[in-house]
């Protein structure tokens, strides 16, 4: 096989811009898995999460080899939608009902999260079928995206496998920060409820560009973290105060 298109500048900007592209994929997974594996017992957490990670990987390797299936997806078929259509579709009212509950449930049941919980406990299948659904839908839209910029599979398969190795090494640490933090893991909720509604809208052909969507996602974090960072000076200025007066 020639690989001489590995010497063209334009390939390497293109394998940048997918590798860019699979980690803000690989973080809407971390999200969404984070949220899956939300009512799951602590020791079953961490295999979850590498097996949801590791379902994503394998899923988007499937479709990447076989890549003119998939592209044979956007066939109309009904009402002028495609199978990638109906799927895309379907994933995103599947998001959008799991997020819409779980935002339910952290506003009107606060204190619920480690005590009366435990009786609702999600099984470790039930999650990974949930994540797997979610995870074949969002592999889907990557690998035709992916496609569409280069005909070059093994510079997308590379990308694949080096955003995937990224999202791996913070996985973990992502997850328990945001189940840590109330007020953030409402905030990845209304995120994957955008996305959810992204998802329909393209499902119907109303194309929104990446930008608009995650620019204010990405400002609202910042803002969140910010406050997050204040709170926590604050909390430490009145302990030492506190300390003082004692």
């Amino acid at each position: 096989m020639n690989y001489d298109f590995l010497l063209d500048p334009n390939v390497w900007a293109t394998f940048a811009l997918l590798v860019g592209l699979e980690l803000v994929l690989g973080i809407d997974n971390v999200l969404m898995i984070s949220i899956m594996t939300g009512n799951l017992k602590p020791e079953e957490k961490p295999k979850a999460v590498r097996a949801g990670l590791a379902l994503a990987l394998i899923l988007r390797i499937s479709a990447l080899l076989g890549v003119s299936a998939l592209l044979a997806l956007k066939t109309p078929v009904i009402f002028g939608l495609s199978w990638k259509d109906i799927i895309l579709a379907s994933g995103g009212l599947f998001l959008i009902y799991k997020a819409s509950k779980e935002i339910h449930h952290s506003v009107e049941n606060p204190l619920d999260e480690e005590g009366a919980s435990a009786k609702k406990l999600s099984s470790f299948g039930a999650a990974i079928a949930q994540i797997a659904i979610l995870d074949l839908v969002f592999s889907i839209d990557s690998v035709i995206t992916a496609v569409g910029l280069t005909p070059h599979l093994v510079v997308i398969f590379a990308a694949v496998i080096v955003s995937f190795v990224i999202v791996l090494l913070f996985a973990r640490k992502v997850g328990d920060f945001i189940h840590n933090h109330p007020a953030l893991k409402v905030l990845c909720l209304a995120f994957l409820l955008v996305i959810g509604v992204t998802l329909m809208m393209e499902a119907f052909h109303q194309h929104m560009p990446k930008g608009y969507l995650y620019g204010p996602m990405g400002f609202a974090l910042i803002v969140e973290l910010a406050q997050m960072r204040q709170a926590h000076k604050i909390k430490q200025r009145s302990a030492a105060n506190h300390r003082v007066d004692k």
